[in-house]
Formats: C-alpha cells, sequence, structure tokens
C-alpha cells in the first residue's frame, strides 16, 4: 500500500469525525457562541447574532481550530516519541494499538461493547473571551475526546506515531485537523446554510457511522501490519509533480 491511501485516510478521518454525532449537532452552539451569543442552547436569536457577527465569528473559529489543532499535534510528537523510546518494543505495542483500533471500529459497527457507548460531550460553559478564549475552548475540545471521535482520533495518533519521527506525526495530525476544522470554517462562513444542510446530515449519521467504522478497521490494518509510507514522500512526490507539470 502505498503512502497516498495513508494521508487520504487521515484527511477523510477529521472530515467523518466533524460529522460524528458527538460533534454535529452541537456545532450551531459552538458557532452561536463563538459568534458573540452567550446561551448553548441554539435558537434563532442565536442564529441571527452568529450572521450579524461573521467577521467575528470566522475569526474566533479559526482561533478555535488552532486550539484543538495545537493539542493534536502536541500528542502526536509524545506518542511517537514513545513509539521511537521503546525501541524493539515498539513492533509489539503497533501490533497490540492495531488489534485495539480494529476492535474499535468493529465496536463502531456492530455495537457490542457496551461500556462505550456512554456519551460525554464537551460543553462551552459561556462565551470565550477573545482570540486567546477561543483558542482555549479549541485545545478543551481537543483534549476533551468523546466516545464518538475518540477511537477514530486515535487511530491516527497510533498510525502517526508508529513513524517514531515527530516531524511526520505532526504533519499527519495537522492533515487530521485540517479535515476536521475545514468544515467549522465553512459552517462559520455559511452559518445560515450550514443550518440547513447539518439537518441533512443529521438524517444520515447512521451511514456515517458506518463509514467511520470501516475507516477504523482500515487503519487498524495499517497498524497491524506497519504499512505507514512517510509524509515527506508524499510531499517530494506532489513537488514533483508542480516542478514537472
Amino acid at each position: 500500500m502505498n503512502e497516498y491511501p495513508s494521508v487520504l485516510l487521515v484527511f477523510t478521518a477529521g472530515l467523518l469525525s466533524f460529522f460524528s454525532p458527538c460533534v454535529l449537532p452541537l456545532i450551531p452552539s459552538y458557532l452561536s457562541i463563538l459568534g458573540g451569543a452567550g446561551n448553548i442552547t441554539p435558537s434563532s436569536k442565536e442564529e441571527k447574532s452568529a450572521k450579524r457577527n461573521r467577521p467575528v465569528l470566522l475569526i474566533t473559529t479559526l482561533s478555535f481550530i488552532l486550539g484543538f489543532t495545537a493539542v493534536f499535534i502536541v500528542l502526536s510528537i509524545i506518542i511517537s516519541a514513545t513509539f521511537l523510546l521503546m525501541g524493539g518494543v515498539s513492533r509489539y505495542i503497533r501490533i497490540t494499538a492495531g488489534i485495539v483500533v480494529i476492535v474499535l471500529g468493529l465496536n463502531i459497527l456492530f455495537d457490542f461493547l457496551s461500556f462505550l457507548n456512554y456519551e460525554k460531550r464537551l460543553r462551552l460553559a459561556g462565551k470565550p473571551r477573545g482570540l486567546a478564549g477561543a483558542f482555549l475552548a479549541g485545545a478543551a475540545f481537543g483534549a476533551g475526546w468523546t466516545p464518538c471521535i475518540g477511537p477514530i482520533l486515535a487511530g491516527v495518533l497510533l498510525l502517526a506515531g508508529q513513524s517514531g519521527k515527530a516531524g511526520i506525526a505532526a504533519l499527519y495530525l495537522a492533515l487530521y485537523s485540517l479535515g476536521l476544522g475545514l468544515p467549522f470554517l465553512l459552517a462559520a462562513a455559511f452559518f445560515d446554510r450550514f443550518l440547513v444542510s447539518a439537518k441533512w446530515f443529521r438524517a444520515r449519521l447512521p451511514l456515517i457511522k458506518k463509514i467511520s467504522g470501516i475507516l477504523l478497521i482500515i487503519m487498524g490494518i495499517l497498524i497491524l501490519t506497519g504499512h505507514f509510507s512517510a509524509l515527506n514522500a508524499v510531499l517530494q512526490k506532489w513537488q514533483w509533480l508542480v516542478i514537472s507539470g
């Protein structure tokens, strides 16, 4: 398996995390608070407030995205360093991690681990104060793994960490954050249209859940078999294509 599927899987994992049952229903609340409303319960008043403060909403949403991106990158560096320090033992850690990720993916599909079914959603207590507040709220979002995005994020972290190279692991988590953050930014830019399209996606959450499970199983297989290709090889190929094109 070459490096392109790995990069695409990581980005797709971020997209699916955004459309997970624990995140998508709360996006209007997040954006309303980031845009200036103080209540976390979606309402027409909040929607008008978010649309009226759209420039502020875009800037604070970007800061929010940078917050959880920073957390994810730090986690990726820690995990890649752990794999590196473990030396020969890392092979057994990789095999165990791959099996765990596959089991988590199967559980998303068949729901046989009941103790993972509890739901814990991150709720913003109030309006973040400025860009720093939005950044910290994003960091809290990144640190507060919910059962919905936790398995996918764990799969991405383990997939990136087995390279043992902090830079590559960080780039993979940056790609994951791009997949998760891009819909956040688009939802902020087109808030009113997002409210309509979100209803369409909510009706298809079971399908999205199945896709997430399959993606997680693929990641588990990548981790288990050690088919991890360095991201810099991808970037070098892309650079060569650009130059030669």
